[in-house]
């Protein structure tokens, strides 16, 4: 910083606010045309929480307003801003820390006018603010260019996309500039498809030199490795596999926080074959039979690669903490065994032993239908849980591995909802 003290103002406000110098490679937008030579129309930023995806939309939209080379050849006349709220597009896009006010050294900064819903560049360029939440808001406006923020959280984004793209008829090459955290949502799906766009992808650990430690640190103790890390931290777009039994949106749909009066509750239990610290997981799943006859998955109470009585003990514990009516066990691997190990715990617990007869695929196959028709509900993220289930292949394994959770999972709503002494509604089922 010494060797700027001599400089003038105006030189160093240039550098500090010269975004080529200061974006990563993924910030920056892509060249005119892709390597096979496709013009691109739509600029999908993938990232993670804190990842700098603002930032870049931001500098995208002020290198258009201001017509900034190389981004841009001349001024965009008109800008369109759209946000799943009004207000999230003013308090994010707007006047945010990296949002479009922050951006600009202060003789380039637009005058936002919140009565008008828009921001005036000096140079007489105009950006109009919009709602995801009213599609027809974007009928009889035209544009050049467009930042969309957050458009996997968006209601209806089908028709508010569409509707954008009939707007931006102004100028030679009128683009879009889409941020966000990636969810397996049609829109995303629908982008990343076209051969007009171009995706740039982004962790939130590439942005660490302006975050907090201590957030890094947390956020990856908490959630690193889980599917709900992958998505929110490292922007991986989380998809069901080709041919899978499970979608992620049937967990999202019926996810509740706080589930009713359980009327029946089960641990089931699925052990390893071995006890070494590369075994396979010991599955201990709870769920239950709540009073509206959905079952719930309450608890994931699996241990990784534990000695038999080090299970059993975790798995008398959830019995014990949620009350429950009886602890469901799989025998095929331990047989007589299994219970044995579980009754030098507890002598007294109730034990139901079950043994599969068919593959992993089919015994998992009805249980995923009662998800498809919304009768299984997860109360609570169960992040470890639901990857495996939207990773199970028809092989009956995951990453060529036991599905441990999955199995449990499986045996407990069977229990509660396949059995004979499951809700009678369900037992054809």
């Amino acid at each position: 910083m010494a060797i700027l003290a001599d400089w003038p103002n105006e030189a160093i406000q240039h550098i500090l606010h010269d975004w080529e110098i200061w974006a990563r490679d993924d910030q920056l937008p892509p060249r005119c045309a892709d390597h096979s030579g496709t013009a691109w129309r739509t600029w999908l930023i993938l990232g993670g929480r804190g990842a700098g995806k603002t930032r870049a939309g931001a500098e995208w939209v002020r290198a258009q307003a201001l017509g900034k080379t190389p981004f841009a050849k001349t001024p965009a006349r008109r800008i369109a801003l759209v946000g799943e709220t009004l207000h999230d597009v003013r308090s994010i896009m707007v006047e945010g820390v990296s949002g479009l006010l922050g951006v600009h050294p202060r003789h380039e900064r637009p005058i936002f006018e919140p009565s008008k819903a828009q921001l005036i560049w000096p140079n007489g360029t105009i950006a109009q603010i919009y709602s995801a939440t009213c599609p027809d808001g974007l009928r009889g406006p035209q544009f050049d260019a467009a930042w969309c923020d957050e458009i996997a959280k968006w209601p209806n984004a089908d028709e508010v996309w569409d509707m954008l793209q009939f707007a931006l008829r102004l100028g030679e090459t009128p683009r879009v500039v889409a941020t966000t955290t990636p969810r397996p949502v049609p829109i995303l799906q629908r982008l990343m498809k076209s051969e007009t766009t171009i995706t740039s992808r982004s962790r939130t650990t590439d942005n660490a030199s302006n975050l907090a430690s201590a957030f890094i640190e947390e956020m990856q103790r908490r959630y690193a490795r889980s599917q709900l890390g992958r998505q929110e931290l490292d922007g991986e777009l989380i998809e069901m596999l080709s041919g899978g039994l499970w979608r992620s949106d049937w967990f999202d749909q019926s996810r509740v926080n706080a589930p009713p009066e359980q009327k029946r509750i089960v641990v089931a239990v699925d052990p390893p074959v071995t006890s070494t610290a590369s075994s396979d997981a010991c599955g201990i799943l709870v769920a239950g039979v709540g009073i509206d006859a959905r079952c719930y998955v309450l608890a994931d109470r699996t241990v990784q690669g534990r000695a038999p009585l080090t299970w059993a003990r975790a798995a008398i514990a959830a019995y014990q903490d949620f009350a429950a009516d009886r602890i469901v066990a799989e025998v095929n691997q331990g047989g007589d065994l299994v219970e044995t190990v579980i009754r030098q715990v507890d002598a007294n617990v109730a034990i139901v032993k079950v043994r599969a007869t068919r593959g992993k695929w089919v015994r998992a196959e009805p249980v995923a239908a009662l998800y498809a028709e919304g009768r299984v509900v997860h109360a609570g993220q169960f992040d470890d849980l639901e990857a495996q289930m939207l990773a199970f292949g028809a092989d009956g394994r995951v990453h060529g591995r036991s599905p441990d959770r999955l199995d449990a999972l499986v045996w407990a709503v069977t229990q509660l909802m396949l059995s004979s002494d499951g809700p009678p509604s369900l037992r054809a089922l």
